[in-house]
Order: C-alpha cells, then structure tokens, then sequence
C-alpha cells in the first residue's frame, strides 16, 4: 500500500501543490526514511494504521543525526503526507498534530564582497571555450540573483536584450521577468556567438543558453563544480555555491538603496517574508560600519 499511495502523493506534491522537483524529491526522501525505519523495526503499520506514537519515536530517532532544519522539514514533510491522507479520505485522524517543528535561529545568508566576486570572475582561464562560459554563468547568477536551476534551464528564447530583461521560469513553474544590466548581457552575447557554436547540436538542447562540451544541458552539479574551482583558483576559502551570487545580488542592491519590493519579485519570491532577511544582513552591514568608523567603535 505504501509504494501505491507515495506514488499518489508524488503526483499531488508536483500537480496540485506546483512544488519544484528538488522539493518534490526532499519530501520523498523524508518518506523513504519513514519505510526504512518500520522496515528496520519490524513494524507493518501502514499509512492508514500508522500511530503518533510510532511517528514520534521515528523523528526522535532521525532527529539523533540530523540538524535542526533538517528535523523540520522531516516534520513538514511528514505534516503535508498525513494531511494529504485526510485529503483524499485515507484516514480520519492527524497522527502529527502535536508535533512541533524546532525551533532556530534566523541564518544569515552567506555572501561575497563586491571585490571578491570581482577577482573570482577575473580570475577565470579564458584560454578556454569553458572558461568564457563559466564567466558568463558566473555573471549571469550574480547580475540576475538566479537559482542554479534557473540558470541552467535558461533558454535563449528567454533573452530579451533589447528590452532588457531575461524570462526565467522559477519555482512552481512561475514565469518572471528579471532586468538584466548591459555588462551580463555582454559576456552572454560573447558566449552565444563565439564559444557556444563550437559545440557539437543536440536537437532537444538547441534552445538552452549554456551547454556542455558535448552539446547537452549543463547540470546543477557541474556548476557547483565550476564555481568551486573559480574559488580555487584564486584562493578564496570562503565555502561557497551559486546560490551565494544569489545572496550578494539582493544584499548588494539592498545596501545601496533598493526598495525591497523590487527585490523580492527579481528573486521571485512569493513572499514579502522571504526577502525580509536581507533586511538582517544590511543591519549586519550597518553594524561592521558603525563598528569601523565611529569614533566611540
């Protein structure tokens, strides 16, 4: 019953709930961990016959080797199952009901200064037709603020330089439309006309802005990998990913001065809540300035 009903509850999780795939297989893993541990135990409760007190000393289990933010979405995993069970008249009850998710403190995102994002593009090998990709991806996540599975979905049908924005479907499949400045678009154009063509064409990737050597989308992995070697290689120690170009492109425009209104659909979140926690990194900002130049520091 259990293989059945995940895979029910999948196709809610992606058609009803509009949830991105990385979220998707977040929550199914969260499942997985559940099956494993009655497996483990010997337990054939099944979705329907499964108590809260199993439940609770599952999560107490899990919890052992996991960190809080980790536990909570474990919990916001299993809240949205049992909910979706009621749903669809599975069961009557909540087993989750009084399961609290734990509780911890705000995270300030990790960012780059704007001389660190300046040495780590320039410190890129343009000897080669990747390097002059991995610049233009490296602009692109910063000059735009996308999620790395924007970037790497990015289609040249999506660029509009004339008009000055690119399209970028985020999650939920939600269209939004992303200013993008002159020098990104530049380093795009370069990329596009020169470096790009030289790679073998592969019909169902004709349209995707940034390719492999072999003609094929690049993968979420493989820009990890890129901006970590761009970090290498100009000995930054700070561990970071795309999605701090993401962090730096909304805190540096909140520094100087944007409404962060603005900001939040650039980013495209659905939330005003979202985006208030660059409000906590410029009052960080705020802090390391009072702290170097008043005269009472």
């Amino acid at each position: 019953m259990w293989q059945q009903v995940l895979k029910d509850f999948e196709y809610y999780l992606k058609i009803e709930r509009g949830m991105s795939p990385n979220s998707v297989v977040s929550y199914l893993l969260d499942m997985e961990k559940l099956l494993r541990f009655l497996s483990i135990h010997q337990l054939t409760d099944t979705p329907v016959s499964i108590t809260a007190d199993t439940l609770r000393t599952f999560i107490y289990e899990e919890s052992k080797q996991l960190k809080a933010r980790s536990q909570s979405r474990l919990i916001s995993s299993l809240k949205c199952f049992f909910k979706y069970l009621m749903l669809e008249n599975y069961r009557e009850d909540y087993p989750m009901e009084y399961m609290d998710t734990p509780k911890f403190g705000m995270r300030l995102p990790d960012t780059l200064s704007v001389e660190e994002i300046d040495r780590l593009i320039a410190g890129i090998d343009l000897s080669t037709d990747e390097g002059h990709r991995n610049r233009a991806i490296i602009e692109t996540l910063y000059g735009c603020g996308l999620r790395v599975s924007e970037l790497v979905s990015l289609r040249l049908s999506d660029l509009f330089f004339e008009e000055g924005f690119v399209r970028v479907l985020g999650k939920g499949n939600k269209q939004r439309l992303v200013p993008i400045g002159a020098h990104t678009q530049k380093e795009i154009n370069n990329y596009v006309l020169h470096q790009r063509k030289k790679v073998p064409e592969v019909k169902e990737f004709a349209d995707i802005v940034f390719l492999n050597r072999r003609g094929k989308q690049l993968t979420r992995a493989m820009i990890f990998t890129i901006i970590k070697r761009a970090a290498e290689a100009i000995g930054l120690t700070k561990q970071i990913s795309p999605h701090t170009f993401r962090h730096s492109f909304a805190t540096h425009l909140l520094e100087n001065g944007a409404n962060l209104r603005a900001i939040q659909l650039m980013l495209g979140h659905e939330s005003i809540t979202t985006t208030e926690i660059y409000t906590h990194v410029e009052h960080s900002y705020l802090s390391q300035v009072i702290n170097t130049y008043h005269p009472r520091r």
